[in-house]
């Protein structure tokens, strides 16, 4: 069996990267970790090598080559025989809503409050979409807790699943810009925040030497 190699940007900007990192993680998939210096003169030469989108992250496995986040989460969730996912439909599929609500929304939030793992304390203007952004994860997680939550800390209980995974790095923006959430989202955010491997995660951010000045 060849060895998982999963290509990343630097820990402390690169939410993409994070995901699937955290859930290749949680799987206990082992893998080899790869970081490519974003906004370098080499980066685009070291990134092609990897993928023909020519962005991170992209997992390697043998030849084959997987890039895009939740591409690379469904692949690790077959690798690990469906773990990733809630077992049961209704639930998976109310995962698979969340995941991919994720990956191709929230524009608000991804440009006015950049990942930046190692800041705190940031404060910035509310903006209406903004807060209709914060809004709607604040009730979504709170959904699935009332839901799960007497099963367990994650979205959907006791597991780490994808959804999970592709909110990482949202808990990391809202520790960073201090986002008001009701109870059960910030029970969330809070218990998503103690977890050993995000902890890991940040710490590695923490002593990155680089900074890119767009993102401060």
């Amino acid at each position: 069996m060849s060895t998982l190699k999963l290509a990343i940007g630097n820990k402390n900007y690169s939410s993409w990267s994070l995901r699937p990192w955290m859930l290749l993680r949680h799987l206990g998939l082992a893998f080899e970790e790869v970081l490519l210096q974003l906004d370098t003169p080499q980066f685009k030469s070291q990134v092609a090598a990897w993928s023909p989108a020519a962005r991170v992250p992209v997992l390697r496995d043998g030849d084959l080559a997987i890039w895009d986040s939740l591409a690379i989460c469904e692949y690790a969730s077959e690798l690990a025989a469906g773990r990733g996912w809630p077992r049961e439909p209704a639930a998976r599929a109310r995962a698979r809503s969340l995941a991919c609500e994720m990956h191709s929304g929230f524009q608000a939030l991804r440009s006015q409050w950049g990942m930046n793992a190692r800041a705190h304390n940031r404060r910035t203007a509310m903006t209406p979409e903004l807060a209709a952004d914060v809004a709607r994860i604040d009730a979504a997680w709170s959904q699935c807790r009332a839901a799960c939550g007497a099963q367990g800390p994650w979205l959907f209980g006791s597991e780490y699943t994808v959804a999970d995974a592709m909110f990482a790095p949202v808990v990391l923006r809202f520790m960073t810009y201090g986002a008001t959430l009701s109870a059960p989202a910030a029970a969330y955010r809070d218990a998503a925040l103690a977890d050993p491997i995000l902890r890991e995660w940040i710490t590695a951010a923490e002593a990155e030497p680089w900074t890119i000045p767009g993102y401060e």
